[in-house]
């Protein structure tokens, strides 16, 4: 749809307004990838191939959307002015039209093809990963959290629920920028960048969903039963996402943060978090923070 809305004129100040407001948000913050904020009227920006193909298809189908509905809106408005009593006091007999019967019945067929086509391709894709998982994640939804366990020769497990406010100072996530209230979590799933990541997820009580917008994934969690879903992050940085499925009081409370890194900042965090998770994540934190302080003095 940012391709879309950016040709379109009449939005062209909504979309400016929504571009400054991630541009205040991400000052100073280039270690942050993406995360919701206030007016935005466009998709999160895509930290994979296949989001990218998401937000194409989007612009793609608003190219049919917008002149469907403008069209249907001026034949309601011709139909009320022509054909209003004080004008016909007596009205048509007609009852069969030939030429509009064929339209109205080829049109949306010819519609429909053009967009079942590219959907159908782009489902099977997100269903087809084009090459073998180097990383195996297994995501278990529970009533508010997520249990993450690490598919490796020394299995590494641990539980990520919603940072809390007293809990910011400890944990060295006071920067709200960074870390925003109702999305930041006490432990971020952590993977390597440009690395083909499986995620199993499933959940031990309700329906959940696994969900990551910058992604184009999003995923049911369903209680004994196990989906599969698949993303490579292609940029450093910390995405969020949330439950997408209703699952209790809680459900607005459970947010899921990924934090993809350098495949060595990866597999040296790895190795320290079997041991030690809290120590390890401060010190990746560290990590990524004095980059990021480098690489903001040198702009």
């Amino acid at each position: 749809m940012r391709n879309f809305l950016a040709s379109a004129r009449f939005l062209a100040s909504a979309k400016f307004l929504s571009a400054c407001a991630a541009a205040t948000i991400f000052a100073g913050t280039s270690a942050h990838a993406d995360q919701p904020v206030e007016w935005e009227t466009t998709f999160q920006a895509p930290a994979t191939d296949m989001m990218r193909q998401i937000e194409w298809f989007g612009n793609y189908t608003m190219w049919f959307i917008v002149p469907i509905t403008i069209l249907v809106l001026l034949l309601l408005a011709y139909c009320i002015v022509r054909f209003r009593a004080s004008a016909n006091p007596v009205p048509s007999n007609t009852s069969h039209n030939t030429l509009i019967e064929v339209i109205w019945t080829v049109g949306p067929v010819v519609v429909l093809l053009c967009l079942a086509i590219p959907s159908f391709q782009l489902l099977t894709a997100q269903y087809t990963p084009p090459e073998e998982a180097k990383l195996t994640v297994k995501a278990t939804g529970n009533q508010w959290n997520w249990d993450y366990e690490y598919q490796t020769d020394n299995t590494l497990a641990f539980n990520s629920a919603i940072l809390q406010d007293g809990d910011r100072a400890a944990a060295g996530k006071e920067d709200r920028k960074a870390y925003p209230r109702l999305l930041a979590v006490d432990n971020e799933l952590v993977v390597p960048v440009n690395t083909m990541t499986r995620v199993l997820v499933t959940a031990t009580d309700v329906i959940h969903s696994f969900a990551m917008p910058s992604f184009g994934i999003k995923i049911d969690a369903v209680p004994g039963r196990t989906n599969e879903t698949w993303f490579k992050a292609e940029k450093e940085g910390l995405y969020y996402g949330q439950c997408s499925q209703l699952c209790g009081k809680d459900h607005a409370f459970m947010p899921i943060a990924i934090r993809v890194v350098s495949d060595a900042q990866f597999k040296t965090w790895l190795a320290a978090a079997k041991t030690n998770l809290p120590g390890a994540n401060k010190t990746l934190m560290a990590e990524v923070d004095g980059q990021n302080k480098v690489a903001a003095a040198g702009n």
